[in-house]
């Protein structure tokens, strides 16, 4: 069986509820992970997918 990291320690997962979320725009894509022991909220993962990239001009520098 899986476990689960919480704000209480190691738990197997079977004893929580698990509620996987998700939210798009146009700049990003966020999903999420949320672990349930009865009504309280005790893990919370998330992860950020951005669609484009940010253009940064590169230069390069002489060496002194």
């Amino acid at each position: 069986m899986s476990r689960v990291n919480t704000i209480y320690g190691w738990m197997d997962a079977g004893l929580l509820r698990r509620v996987d979320g998700e939210a798009e725009d146009e700049n990003e894509r966020t999903t999420w992970v949320e672990y349930w022991l009865a009504d309280e909220l005790v893990h919370r993962s998330v992860h950020v997918t951005l669609k484009q990239g940010h253009e940064y001009p590169w230069t390069q520098q002489p060496m002194n």
